[in-house]
């Protein structure tokens, strides 16, 4: 250490050659943190962008030449559908294949491609079945930040390879979302991304109240350094709605109405996101326009192919329209999916209106285990309860929700009402019902 780092305790990152405005040639640009001799540490900024990631060309366990066109195949497809998240820098295909059958240092790779994300994996195929590995890799460290295993039977290789695809697409998206939250709780001075990057981890942690506020509050801090942001603007809109959707508050259709404002100016900045049309989709249901909602979730989908969530909203448009048996074939489950506790919601919803109420106790139930913070699962469960007359299960499961949503009443609940469709109109009067046999406030 020479004297100046001794007196000062800095470090120095040098970020390469930058091109600034107003100055003709590029400066070489330093990080300046605090080292660890200093009485407060911070991780440095990095200069890799936001969501970058590079895919590294899948392994073929056992070399089996006939499977190399499947396993290419696996690494070209995830890098196009990682490329549709909004926001992503995925390195292209054909820089990705240079680094193919090389043994590699992954650090020296993320700074070589200027990426924080590594991707790499393996296919091995046995007999009738496909075991395919994947691991997530920060690539200033070389930490593994996540790791999964996808064991299929191998029936048509391009039916299996779009499955792995889809899931691998929808369960990086939150990974990285997460990992990315953690590094802004790092930083000293947060960018927008930043605090977006938080409000988005703070609602895939649950729908209480207490998520959906402090993700709220990540997402008017992003508005504050840019008002035309729109992936705050499309955070705001989704609390907003959720509030309405989950009847999580009194005025609902307030809740309703300020999502869809914030929701047409996202759109009217960029037509093209896939996201706000899923989301716009989901508020329609709501304003008694399932057929719109289908419109614009199908329009979220050639955006995105890989937008599961969008194919659980249609799924939840067909309740609505009455069409409940339809409902669970629009649910597309991976265990590992962040969303998967609310489309098991919304098939038990759908359970409900057919009354085929054991049914509806299983999805339910699924739901409420994969994720504990979603309060109205546990006042649909009660229903199904009540409806078996399962009372005593029933009154308690009323105070599990009530103890993660103390405000909801049955009249909140029957406010929230979006369609004129008889057999939905039917299946919230056995609801109402449910609810009341298990001691649900009327409010």
């Amino acid at each position: 250490m020479n004297r100046f780092e001794a007196r000062f305790a800095v470090d120095f990152t040098d970020l390469g050659e930058q091109t600034l405005k107003n100055i003709a040639c590029p400066i070489r640009v330093y990080a300046v943190g605090l080292n660890a001799n200093a009485h407060q540490t911070a991780a440095l900024p990095s200069s890799a962008p936001h969501l970058s990631i590079v895919v590294l060309p899948f392994a073929n366990i056992g070399g089996n030449p006939e499977q190399e066109f499947f396993v290419d195949g696996v690494t070209e497809s995830l890098t196009t559908d990682l490329s549709r998240i909004s926001g992503a820098f995925v390195i292209a295909r054909n820089t990705a294949f240079t680094f193919k059958g090389k043994a590699i240092d992954l650090k020296q790779i993320g700074r070589e491609l200027n990426v924080r994300y590594v991707l790499e994996g393996s296919v091995q195929r046995g007999g009738t079945r496909l075991r395919v590995n994947v691991q997530l890799i920060d690539a200033e460290t070389g930490n593994h930040l996540w790791a999964e295993r996808f064991d299929k039977p191998l029936a048509d290789l391009f039916d299996t390879q779009d499955e792995i695809v889809s899931r691998l697409a929808n369960t990086l998206g939150a990974q990285i979302i997460a990992a990315e939250a953690r590094r802004a709780e790092r930083s000293l001075h947060p960018d927008v991304m930043d605090f977006c990057f938080q409000g988005m981890a703070c609602i895939h942690k649950g729908l209480t109240n207490e998520h959906m506020a402090q993700a709220l509050g990540f997402f008017e801090r992003a508005l504050a350094l840019d008002p035309g942001s729109i992936e705050a603007l499309v955070g705001v809109a989704s609390i907003e709605l959720h509030k309405g959707a989950n009847f999580a508050t009194d005025d609902g259709a307030a809740r309703l109405a300020v999502a869809e404002a914030t929701l047409i100016k996202a759109l009217s900045l960029d037509p093209q996101h896939a996201q706000a049309h899923m989301h716009m989709g989901f508020l329609q249901l709501f304003m008694n326009r399932a057929n719109q909602g289908i419109a614009e979730c199908e329009q979220a989908l050639a955006l995105d192919r890989n937008l599961a969530h969008a194919h659980g909203v249609i799924g939840l448009a067909k309740y609505f329209l009455g069409r409940g048996e339809e409902t669970e074939a629009h649910v597309r489950l991976s265990p590992r999916d962040i969303y998967a506790f609310r489309w098991m919601m919304w098939v038990g919803l759908a359970k409900l209106q057919l009354n085929a109420d054991s049914e509806a106790v299983t999805w339910l139930r699924r739901s409420i285990e994969a994720n504990r913070n979603l309060p109205l699962a546990q006042f649909l469960l009660v229903v199904a309860l009540a409806q078996l007359g399962l009372l005593d299960e029933a009154r308690a499961t009323a105070q599990a929700g009530l103890r993660l949503d103390p405000g909801f009443t049955i009249r909140r609940f029957r406010a929230g009402a979006a369609g004129d469709n008889p057999k939905y109109l039917a299946g919230r009067q056995r609801i109402y019902a449910g609810m009341r046999m298990a001691g649900v406030p009327v409010g």
